[in-house]
């Protein structure tokens, strides 16, 4: 789950994390009035949307009055903003944050993720503040030193006396690095969060290292004991049918193909989107149903994919605690209920297969059963050409 920039401000503003004051605001008049309770002679007027790269895209503006506060909020509510990260439709600015301006000398990159990789908390620290990490990885990898924290310790003064040495910091600098970084690492673990970058760290000019931008993501499986993380979810920033599939537990992201994928268990709903693709087909979607489908879960599971207008369906189910017959009775019920008209093609394999191949055949619908993956993947992505060609 993400929230807004200046939600995580907030969060960060708890655990002792500097950063620049400032207010939400959903109308130009708030942003008016914001910019008037801050005071000051420069402001800074924000997209807020769940996505990186505003800046690039004309959604980070300053302004230097409060009547220029006022018209960059006007211009910006309600715009659609298209960065990297939202693809080409990009999302629409439902509300802004008006910051204070800062003095900035320096701005430096301070990032933690959650490596699988090394099954701990990494931390990167760049000189190349205000720059996206990944374009700094590609072009100066030589800038960005890498923390790996030991998650029975923590992070270390000397794991960033290290980094500063690799990236050339001065000793105070350093010093106020390793304070920021405790402070954001305690609040990493503590938030359950799977990612957390500020983006740039900026030293002003009077010394003082302030967070001035902030990105977070959490765990959605932590999430039922992060009741205040939750309170900050925004379901405007989220795809109506992924919001739909996590009320039915089920495992959901829309993606932009054609055929529809309807698979139990995470590792193989990815084989199916890569045979999908080996074979020239664009799956529409991951979608997981669990170990313990019930036909109303499978009945909703088809009323999502059908409203991603897809051309073809492909079920690929592999019963252990998940019997085939059980599965094959819920996907006849709901072919019937939605009257289902795309071309379905189902590949079941385990326990009770036959029965449920046999309960198929004989639903009188319109299923194309399959025995393997590649037959079902080769099968899925001809029907949908076909439903293209018409």
């Amino acid at each position: 789950m993400n929230i807004h920039e200046y939600q995580a401000k907030e969060l960060l503003r708890s655990y002792g994390i500097p950063v620049p004051r400032g207010q939400v605001a959903f109308t130009a008049d708030e942003a008016e009035a914001a910019a008037r309770h801050l005071g000051g002679e420069l402001w800074v007027v924000k997209a807020q949307i769940h996505a990186g790269g505003r800046g690039k895209a004309g959604g980070v503006k300053l302004a230097r009055s409060v009547a220029e506060v006022r018209s960059l909020a006007s211009e910006l509510l309600g715009k659609t903003l298209v960065t990297k990260q939202t693809g080409p439709a990009g999302k629409v600015v439902q509300r802004v944050y008006i910051e204070e301006g800062c003095d900035i000398a320096r701005e430096l990159y301070l990032g933690a993720v959650v490596d699988r990789e090394s099954s701990s908390v990494s931390f990167m620290l760049s000189t190349e503040g205000g720059t996206e990490i990944e374009e700094v990885a590609e072009q100066h990898p030589e800038k960005i030193a890498r923390i790996v924290i030991h998650p029975g310790v923590g992070i270390q003064a000397y794991q960033l006396r290290d980094a500063g040495v690799q990236l050339g910091l001065d000793a105070k600098l350093v010093r106020g690095v390793t304070g920021f970084a405790q402070k954001l690492y305690s609040a990493f673990l503590a938030l359950d969060c799977s990612m957390a970058e500020i983006n740039p760290l900026v030293v002003n000019r009077a010394g003082q290292l302030i967070a001035l931008d902030a990105k977070m993501g959490f765990d959605s499986n932590a999430l039922y004991r992060q009741h205040g993380v939750m309170a900050l979810r925004d379901l405007s920033e989220e795809e109506p049918s992924e919001i739909k599939a996590s009320e039915y537990g089920l495992s959901y992201i829309k993606l932009d193909g054609n055929i529809g994928c309807l698979v139990n268990g995470a590792g193989l709903a990815m084989a199916t989107m890569d045979i999908l693709k080996h074979f020239g087909g664009q799956p529409a979607n991951f979608l997981d149903v669990g170990g313990s489908a019930t036909t109303e879960r499978v009945t909703e599971a088809f009323r999502i994919l059908l409203g991603d207008h897809v051309q073809a369906i492909f079920v690929n189910i592999f019963g252990g605690i998940m019997k085939c017959d059980t599965i094959a009775n819920g996907l006849v019920e709901a072919a019937r209920t939605l009257s289902l008209d795309v071309p379905l093609i189902v590949r079941l394999e385990g326990t009770n297969v036959d029965l449920g191949k046999k309960i198929l055949a004989e639903s009188g619908l319109a299923i194309t059963s399959v025995d393997s993956m590649a037959e079902g993947a080769q099968k899925a992505v001809a029907a949908a050409s076909d439903a293209g060609s018409r």
